[in-house]
């Protein structure tokens, strides 16, 4: 057999390229397993593979950046260390972007290895690889290490595109579940303005975000009887969508059999219930008008008091029970009975109304609205809605921090 040190120089060139043609062909492997959205373990394992059995590798250390932090993604040869004091002896080298040897370090984790190589983007540390008991000629040295680096380098940029693409997913996921959250909304929202002999009906809806957790509603009854909800549903999305929308069905059917309104309540509170498993909750206020008696039955289930306004006073309309969805069985549900009126003005609205970026509760409180309902209750819904949205603009001077509902109504 030849020895190495016999070898000519046309026999040094042919070992070269050799050794060329093999990187190229774990290259080519490699980046093929890519292009076949091969999983991370195969990827790690065929570095594993080109370090031990092509290079001679002894010992590997593989650090990559994961929210914030590093995981240690592959690791072989020697005693294994805690990722923390991996993680702290390569803050050392943070300074470091190009191959470094590690032997004659003064960290006494560093110097066990025999080189640092750093994966860098830009300015970002992606990954760090620390290399030990790493046999291989002077002459070749520069080039396996630039090679070793390469493949390392091809790994996290694919490991960095898996994950930059799973993240588009959920962007899109999330927008799309946006679309169909707002759809479902649009669809709750019944109307902005009625009117009929006996009621005139005004209402704004300003979501915080394409999507609120705000719902309102007005249902006509029969020829003497109306009712009308205004609900805030916990949390956002489609999931909160959903639920009002199966909310509002509910409403529908229940108030159209049960006269009494603590039997609507309760059916509602165990169909949330059993519909979120108490994950989330709904607090609303529900009323019923009778044309004919002139009575109104409400119940406020843990929602912000309906203002009623009635020949120059003010009454908060708080009887009722504490939010839904949460109670098997709710602990306490009183049903309020008063008698409205001509010309009555109801004022309903979401916590969101009260609630703005720059809020100072000297300047915007639950008595500076009582004051304003007090002061403007002779005006039609819909004139006291633009009046009272404006007036908050002037004084708070501020944008909303949550959804906006306000549902107001005249009794005639």
């Amino acid at each position: 057999m030849q020895n190495i040190d016999d070898m000519s120089p046309e026999d040094d060139l042919i070992r070269l390229l050799l050794k060329r043609q093999t990187e190229l062909n774990a290259l080519l492997e490699v980046t093929q397993a890519i292009n076949k959205d091969t999983g991370t373990p195969v990827l790690i394992q065929m570095l594993q593979v080109i370090l031990k059995s092509y290079l001679q590798v002894g010992k590997l250390r593989f650090l990559i950046e994961k929210d914030g932090g590093y995981v240690l993604l592959s690791k072989y040869g020697g005693d294994i260390e805690q990722v923390g004091t991996l993680h702290t002896a390569c803050l050392k080298m943070n300074k470091v972007k190009n191959i470094a040897a590690v032997a004659d370090h003064e960290d006494g984790l560093l110097n066990k290895y025999d080189y640092f190589i750093p994966i860098y983007h830009k300015k970002k540390a992606l990954a760090f690889a620390l290399i030990g008991d790493f046999n291989t000629s002077a002459e070749l040295l520069n080039n396996d290490l630039n090679f070793i680096q390469t493949v390392i380098n091809v790994i996290v940029v694919a490991l960095e595109n898996k994950k930059l693409f799973k993240e588009r997913l959920l962007s899109e996921r999330f927008q799309r579940e946006m679309e169909l959250a707002v759809e479902v909304q649009n669809m709750l929202i019944p109307l902005k303005s009625y009117k009929d002999k006996s009621v005139e009906v005004g209402a704004r809806y300003i979501p915080h975000q394409n999507i609120g957790g705000d719902y309102f509603d007005f249902i006509r009854l029969n020829d003497h009887e109306f009712l009308w909800c205004i609900a805030d549903v916990s949390g956002k999305g489609i999931s909160a969508a959903l639920l009002m929308a199966n909310f509002q069905a509910s409403l529908h059917a229940w108030s159209a059999v049960e006269e009494d309104l603590t039997n609507v309540i309760e059916r509602l509170n165990k169909i949330v219930l059993n519909n979120t498993k108490g994950e989330r909750f709904i607090t609303l206020f529900l009323a019923k008008y009778n044309e004919n008696t002139r009575k109104l039955n409400y119940i406020n289930a843990g929602h912000n008091a309906t203002i009623l306004f009635s020949k120059g006073e003010i009454i908060t309309l708080q009887l009722g029970t504490t939010m839904i969805g949460v109670f098997d069985e709710l602990p306490f549900l009183n049903q309020g009975e008063i008698d409205i009126e001509p010309g009555s003005l109801l004022v309903n609205y979401t916590d969101g109304l009260m609630d703005h970026s720059n809020h100072d509760t000297k300047m915007w409180e639950e008595q500076h609205l009582i004051d304003f309902v007090k002061t403007n209750g002779n005006l039609c819904p819909e004139d006291f809605n633009q009046l009272l949205m404006d007036h908050i603009d002037l004084v708070i001077k501020g944008k909303p921090i949550d959804d906006v509902t306000l549902l107001t109504l005249k009794i005639f």
